[in-house]
């Protein structure tokens, strides 16, 4: 018999609540919808207003997973979507995660959620800057922890503040509200961003993609800002073997784990330095409430230099 639930009076059919998704630590279907209706409150800012992709992986991380930006097919016509502009599809229109009956439904097909820097009442037009810290091998998260403590120092002089959560992988990304400015500049402002900290911190930075260059730096990837691209939305689970979620983490962490490369993400039961679990959230959010509500504030918003 399939299960159905009725969330704030939809009514949500739930298959496979029992199949495992997380392997390593055999996190099912069912912990998962149990995680995104736990944190429905603190994610679903984060996702409202935003055209949302989603990463599928209905067979855990080890089974195929792809990306779409289209609604899927059977997307109930309650779910709201929104045009978004696009070089290939000029009609094309996007999923938005509006509430809690939404969310569910979209958690209930297996996904990551990648949100733009915008909304989607000003498409192109970044309400957010976002600077992805990704270590080359040797390198790791300790790494990523001193190269965001230089940009925080750096952005603060132009009169921003950086806000920080694991990326979910392997890295961490920096955040950073916005008076509303054009993508286009945005980017550029980035692009800057991470070729000055390469310059200044050659030993640990680069700001090119190329693989070449990346064995034991941290590539700070400004490209995500870029009006067709996505990040990783706050909170939302990866698709990893281990259940990790791209969570918010407090500047006292990174400097911990910058000073020591040691230590880790509260009650993350002794996994890589900062690395967050989907059953770590709840106590994390205990503990510190939402990190990234002043995301929402726009007395925090810095305009671009």
């Amino acid at each position: 018999m399939t299960p159905i639930t009725e969330v704030e009076g939809r009514r949500l059919t739930l298959r496979n609540l029992e199949k495992v998704l997380h392997p390593a630590t055999g996190t099912t279907k069912g912990e998962l919808l149990h995680y995104y209706a736990t944190v429905g409150p603190v994610i679903l800012p984060h996702l409202h207003d935003r055209a949302v992709s989603f990463l599928r992986y209905p067979d855990g991380p080890d089974g195929q997973l792809f990306f779409t930006k289209n609604p899927p097919p059977g997307t109930p016509a309650w779910v709201n979507t929104t045009p978004v502009p696009r070089s290939d599809a000029p009609l094309a229109r996007q999923v938005m995660i509006q509430d809690l009956p939404s969310l569910m439904w979209a958690a209930n097909l297996v996904v990551e959620f990648h949100t733009p820097q915008w909304r989607a009442d000003s498409p192109g037009v970044a309400d957010r800057l976002v600077l992805d810290l990704d270590p080359g091998p040797p390198a790791t998260v300790v790494e990523c922890c001193r190269v965001a403590l230089h940009l925080r120092e750096r952005l603060a002089a132009d009169g921003l503040t950086a806000y920080a959560k694991t990326s979910g992988s392997k890295g961490l990304h920096l955040l950073v509200p916005l008076v509303p400015a054009p993508s286009e500049e945005v980017s550029g402002y980035a692009r800057r961003l991470a070729v000055e900290a390469e310059a200044e911190l050659p030993r640990l930075v680069v700001h090119r993609m190329a693989k070449a260059l990346r064995p034991g730096k941290v590539f700070v990837d400004h490209s995500q800002n870029a009006a067709a691209k996505t990040t990783a939305t706050p909170y939302t689970l990866r698709a990893r073997r281990l259940p990790t979620v791209s969570a918010p983490v407090t500047w006292e962490e990174i400097e911990e784990t910058a000073e020591t490369g040691e230590t880790g993400a509260a009650g993350n039961g002794g996994a890589e330095p900062l690395v967050v679990l989907l059953e770590d959230v709840a106590p994390r959010l205990e503990a510190y409430g939402e990190l990234l509500a002043p995301l929402f504030d726009p007395a925090v918003a810095g305009a671009l230099p």
